[in-house]
């Protein structure tokens, strides 16, 4: 094998639903020397982590760890955790990742039942009260907070009071909200929220932080059959992320290093610091947008602050936009997915990316871009709208 001089990485402005940029202090923390996994200071380094994510997750759940894997691995963990064999659950689809939390509680033996909306649009609450109401053996109700594949906020709280009442679990999937904007995980009771680094935690991809309330780890604790997962068992894991440091795998070492930096650099923000950060740009952002000519495809008030999705006017590739922005300006966005491929781009501003110097760039690179297309983007207007909404 030839080996010539050390790989170089170019530099790209990650403006996508994910990666997203990543800061010098967190890329230096993953460079710190490797520990054993049950070193006194790595152990020191875990209990750390472990408070700075229940200050994230807004929460005192005893267990609240990091997942070993990206934010599917934290889907997997939920549903193979809380799911037994032939257990009736209510799942919400609206968009890519919805379907697949079906998909995995289906693999878990589970009995699906669905409730949908359009992508692009929230679940309608009434459609789950309805579900629960004709399906009162089910345990648990799956839903996405953030749904990355189409930009949606979901408003969880009059779904959780329906779960709640009907004595079933709340499980949410947040890769796309957790350190971007609030999830309230203690205010409405939410029984199993799962993430992933990579997204506002504005944290190499790798890890999916993971709360569960007590009354969802009692469950888990008297499960029937074991966890078909070894290597995802909370039984097991949340020993060695307790007192009693029982081994079960070789943590991911460097990647807590850098979780843990990333959520201390989201404490010296302060939460609702951070919070109006993300939502006062995603604002300029859409004021831009809508000034240039172009459409958003969610509803203002559903619309998530860390990723917005685009229609592609018609008579535009969008291939040829997400591959121009990448050639010319190094600007990495998002396709769309399932139905939605070739119909929207998206764009994320997630963590430190959230910033006016990135929104005005992103905002001439892709006028620029258009407009070598036929469209004729209004790039000064933009601009304007943007200045407008951060003054």
């Amino acid at each position: 094998m030839n080996i010539s001089s050390p790989r170089k990485v170019p530099e790209k402005l990650l403006l996508g639903p994910g990666p997203t940029p990543v800061e010098q202090r967190v890329l230096q923390a993953l460079a710190q020397p490797t520990l054993g996994h049950l070193d006194k200071n790595f152990v020191a380094i875990m209990d750390e982590t472990r408070e700075l994510l229940r200050y994230v997750f807004q929460t005192k759940n005893e267990l609240t760890i990091a997942m070993p894997g990206t934010g599917s691995a934290g889907m997997e963990t939920a549903c193979v955790n809380m799911i037994e064999r032939g257990d009736k659950v209510i799942i919400c689809e609206h968009g890519v990742f919805g379907t697949r939390m079906h998909d995995v509680a289906e693999r878990c033996g589970a009995e699906v039942v669905s409730v949908t909306a359009p992508m692009g649009k929230p679940i309608d609450p009434e459609d789950v009260r309805r579900a629960i109401k004709a399906n009162p053996d089910a345990v648990l109700v799956g839903i996405v907070h953030a749904e990355t594949s189409t930009g949606v906020l979901q408003p969880l709280d009059e779904i959780a009071s329906y779960a709640h009442d009907a004595g079933m679990y709340m499980l949410v999937d947040a890769v796309t909200s957790l350190g971007g904007m609030e999830v309230p995980v203690d205010r409405l009771g939410l029984d199993m929220v799962y993430s992933g680094s990579q997204k506002c935690l504005a944290c190499p991809p790798g890890l999916a932080p993971v709360t569960v309330s007590p009354r969802a780890t009692e469950r888990i604790k008297n499960r029937k059959t074991k966890v078909q997962s070894w290597y995802l068992d909370l039984t097991m894991i949340m020993r060695y992320w307790g007192q009693e440091r029982f081994y079960h795998h070789t943590a991911p070492v460097n990647m807590i290093y850098a979780l843990n930096e990333a959520l201390r650099i989201i404490a010296e923000e302060g939460l609702e610091n951070r919070f109006a950060r993300h939502r006062r740009n995603a604002e300029a952002l859409w004021a831009g947008l809508e000034a240039m000519g172009l459409k958003l495809l969610v509803d203002y008030e559903y619309r998530l602050p860390s990723l917005t999705s685009i229609v592609v006017p018609e008579g535009v590739d969008e291939a040829m936009v997400r591959r121009q922005l990448m050639e010319e300006y190094n600007i990495e966005i998002g396709a769309g997915l399932g139905e939605l491929k070739g119909k929207i781009i998206r764009v994320g501003l997630m963590g430190s990316g959230s910033n006016k110097k990135n929104i005005e760039l992103f905002l001439v690179a892709l006028g620029n871009v258009l407009r070598k297309q036929g469209f004729k983007s209004d790039i000064s207007s933009a601009l304007e709208a943007v200045e407008e909404v951060l003054a």
